[in-house]
């Protein structure tokens, strides 16, 4: 890991945030949290610029201005290009769109942001997709047209323990006892060769246990975003890999023997300590009512179902009266046309005040952000506001 690279907004943050004149943190209670996935958020909408240096993009705009009206003390943004030779669009984000008053609203300031590196569009070398070639956006390490495509970044007023934070991008997933890797083996389909299986990395993206500091408190956020379960063939390896990316949380979580075989990028071993506050956050392309069903069962019962795990159940008006199927505990918790796919999910030690997701009907304010033409994305920025029980304070 490339402490270059690990942007905590020391140096070229810090003359910003003394341009911006933010003087110091002001802690509230309670803490918003929320993650959002903005609908490639491409270098090449970051570029467009005035001649202010401002972001004129249409589509970041909007995306910025819900960030504003929203106004969460931290967020995961999903589908931002991460680029490797300067990791530095984290903080052309923040400093042409969020610290930049959109629509009216007040900039948003994030003195601190973990970017790091993704498997997205970087060459594996090899032909993953069985196609002949080795060249094309399925035979990198995970899907994307180019290295960083699809990444993300994770943005905090409060300080984040870049130290204790821990990374699993290259944990190969061969590696995860019980895989679901369709090689063939113990009645999975055949797709995998074995030459294939030994370069195969679990995530997509990555996997990030990200630490952050709240007054004499930390919080782990669980980030991630995990390949949609979609766009393959009877083999299902990309819903397979969905749901083995998920279930690696899932005994990161439960801990003990169940979490033995998970090391991170750094070499070390184990999942998170049962003792620790977490919130698992991200566009996880699961859904509980409507998602592909995997070994007989919903891909969602691994962290829906989670003992460590509450479930505040956001929900909007605005999704009620979008068009879509009338199925139970469906309609009001859509964070997509699709259905329920980005979550902001608690450890039950966490006290949760209140929750919800940014789609407003068709009477209310704002409800153009989310309309064409460049709506903000396709899907719908989720939060919670959480506090720890008084006597943990």
């Amino acid at each position: 890991m490339a402490s270059g690279k690990l942007l905590h907004c020391v140096g070229f943050c810090a003359l910003f945030l003394s341009e911006m004149r933010v003087i110091a943190v002001e802690i509230t209670d309670p803490i918003r949290v929320a993650t959002y996935n903005i609908f490639e958020l491409s270098r090449e909408k970051l570029d467009q610029v005035d001649d202010k240096g401002q972001g004129t993009h249409p589509q970041l705009k909007k995306a910025a201005e819900i960030l504003q009206i929203v106004r969460p003390d931290i967020v995961l943004i999903n589908e931002m290009d991460y680029d490797f030779d300067t990791a530095n669009n984290a903080h052309m984000f923040l400093k042409r769109y969020l610290a930049v008053g959109q629509g009216g609203q007040k900039p948003l300031v994030f003195p601190h942001i973990f970017f790091e590196s993704v498997n997205t569009g970087v060459p594996s070398g090899i032909d993953l997709n069985n196609d002949g070639k080795t060249d094309g956006p399925e035979d990198a390490f995970g899907f994307g047209k180019y290295p960083g495509q699809y990444g993300m970044a994770l943005y905090s007023r409060f300080p984040i323990v870049t130290k204790e934070a821990r990374t699993f991008r290259n944990f190969l997933w061969k590696a995860m006892p019980g895989n679901l890797i369709p090689d063939g083996k113990d009645g999975r389909p055949v797709f995998y060769s074995s030459k294939q299986i030994e370069i195969m990395r679990l995530s997509s993206k990555s996997h990030w246990d990200v630490p952050v500091r709240i007054q004499n408190q930390t919080i782990h956020l669980l980030c991630s975003h995990p390949t949609p379960p979609v766009f393959d063939g009877p083999e299902d390896r990309n819903g397979r890999r969905n749901h083995d990316e998920i279930r690696l949380w899932a005994d990161y979580l439960t801990g003990g023997e169940r979490a033995s075989y998970i090391k991170d990028d750094k070499g070390n071993s184990d999942g998170l300590d049962s003792a620790s506050s977490f919130i698992l956050l991200g566009d996880l392309n699961a859904e509980p009512v409507r998602g592909d069903l995997v070994n007989q069962k919903r891909v969602t019962d691994l962290f829906l179902k989670h003992p460590r795990i509450q479930d505040p159940r956001p929900r909007s008006k605005g999704s009620m009266e979008a068009a879509g199927p009338e199925l139970p505990d469906y309609k009001p918790f859509r964070t997509h046309s699709f259905g329920r796919l980005d979550y902001v999910l608690p450890s039950k030690d966490l006290v949760v005040h209140r929750s919800g997701l940014f789609w407003p009907t068709a009477s209310e304010p704002h409800r153009a952000l989310m309309e064409g033409p460049n709506p903000a994305s396709d899907h719908r920025l989720v939060w919670l506001d959480f506090d720890w029980p008084r006597e943990n304070r």
